[in-house]
């Protein structure tokens, strides 16, 4: 799981950072707001961890602006505003949760495993849900979401990606697509499956840095964060 904290004084950064990735979570920090939303263009995390007094811009609006086009990520303000206004100003810009410091890390720990057990499905619908990284793909839905965020796929794209996840990473040949996909309904020396691919490659990969979709030259295409 991967943590992006929002911090602008080194000792706490650090500490809360080692304590995090004592506890399995990888840990990113940041010193001021507006290198904070630059990392989150290219990178996707599981959770934001935002000081609110920070250099160039402050975590409240860091936090609206997350908001903005990821609903879903949780969020939790660690600040040493307490009061009840600053607690306001920051669950009506959509933040998950607030932490006054001086706070206890364990205290963070269990806060944070929370947040993440609210946002994983249940056990039974799991079982229509694909994970590669930070792709999801729930079949019953035919949602896809990567980094928090939503993807609109047409009909074709959606099972194009399902079909290329439920191979768990081994390489399917365009005649497999072909037959699963498409049910023989083209020709397939028609570059067809080329061009989905590369619809999906704008959708799924291009505004992130890590690539799932990759071709194997001379034999298809896989999906797989390697």
């Amino acid at each position: 799981m991967n943590i992006l904290l929002l911090e602008d004084d080194l000792i706490l950064s650090a500490e809360l950072c080692k304590f995090l990735e004592s506890n399995n979570f990888t840990c990113d920090k940041i010193y001021d707001g507006e290198t904070f939303l630059r990392q989150i263009k290219n990178n996707s995390y599981e959770l934001y961890l935002l000081d609110i007094n920070v250099p160039k811009i402050n975590g409240l609006d860091v936090c609206q602006t997350i908001r903005s086009f990821d609903k879903s990520t949780p969020i939790i303000i660690i600040s040493a505003y307490g009061d009840i206004s600053d607690k306001k100003d920051a669950f009506n810009r959509l933040a998950d949760d607030y932490l006054v410091k001086p706070f206890q890390f364990e205290e963070l720990l269990l806060r944070i495993n929370s947040l993440l057990r609210r946002k994983m499905p249940s056990e039974n619908a799991d079982q229509d849900i694909i994970r590669i990284d930070d792709l999801i793909i729930n079949k019953t839905e035919q949602k896809v979401y990567r980094g928090g965020n939503e993807i609109t796929l047409t009909l074709k794209e959606f099972q194009l990606l399902a079909y290329l996840a439920e191979a768990q990473g081994r390489t399917v040949s365009k005649q497999q697509i072909t037959e699963h996909v498409w049910e023989h309904n083209f020709n397939t020396n028609t570059n067809t499956v080329e061009v989905y691919i590369n619809f999906l490659r704008k959708k799924i990969d291009k505004d992130f840095k890590l690539k799932l979709i990759h071709t194997r030259s001379g034999f298809g295409y896989y999906l797989s964060p390697l």
